[in-house]
């Protein structure tokens, strides 16, 4: 039998918290967005939903809203296009955050080994996927910073190109321009009359993982 494909959209995950209204007010001051706040009467339900900026995805909390014990969601992804201004904005609302490090082994931005295996500061070239920064709520739920500027092949749908947040594509145009002058230059210094068609495909490319053009 030939099943039709079904689109799974990743929504939602809920996260284990000992105080509702406490972790409300965390999240809040963090500037998330919030979505949901209902139950039951009698107190025996709660759900608390909040978005991350710029996110596709949010995080639900409440009471009676999952089974395992507060403050072990572990390994919770945020990616970002710059780890360092994240790690900044973050503290300045508040937030404590670790400082930024890279793997010096695999796993270890895991935190299942301490700090043991954490280089200090961003990875070398920055490279994409491998600049990191830890943060926890009220509760130790640990959620992970990561910079991601290229992604790989395969790693977004081929119909579809999106920025989330202003600071995500002003990032893109940031890197376009900088490949463009070198595009530029490679071609004596002309001024490129297609400049606005050479970014887009430079921008697309990238956000795709493909061959980015020369």
């Amino acid at each position: 039998m030939n099943a039709k494909k079904v689109d799974l959209e990743l929504e939602a995950l809920t996260i284990p918290v000992s105080d509702v209204d406490k972790s409300k007010r965390f999240y809040e001051d963090l500037g998330w967005r919030l979505d949901a706040d209902f139950g039951a009467d009698d107190g025996s339900f709660r759900i608390v939903q909040f978005t991350p900026p710029g996110s596709p995805a949010s995080i639900q909390f409440g009471t009676n809203v999952n089974s395992q014990t507060p403050g072990t969601a572990e390994g919770i992804y945020l990616v970002v296009s710059d780890v360092e201004a994240a790690h900044d904005a973050l503290v300045a609302l508040g937030g404590e955050v670790s400082d930024v490090f890279h793997p010096g082994v695999p796993g270890a931005q895991f935190g299942h080994l301490g700090t043991d295996g954490q280089l200090r500061g961003p990875a070398d070239a920055r490279a994409s996927y491998g600049s990191f920064a830890t943060f926890r709520d009220p509760d130790g739920n640990r959620y992970l910073l990561q910079e991601v500027t290229d992604r790989f092949a395969g790693r977004v749908e081929a119909t579809a190109t999106e920025y989330p947040s202003v600071t995500d594509l002003t990032g893109a145009l940031v890197r376009a321009s900088i490949a463009h002058g070198e595009h530029e230059a490679r071609n004596g210094g002309a001024y490129d009359e297609k400049w606005p068609e050479w970014y887009a495909g430079y921008m697309v490319a990238e956000a795709h993982g493909e061959p980015l053009p020369e």
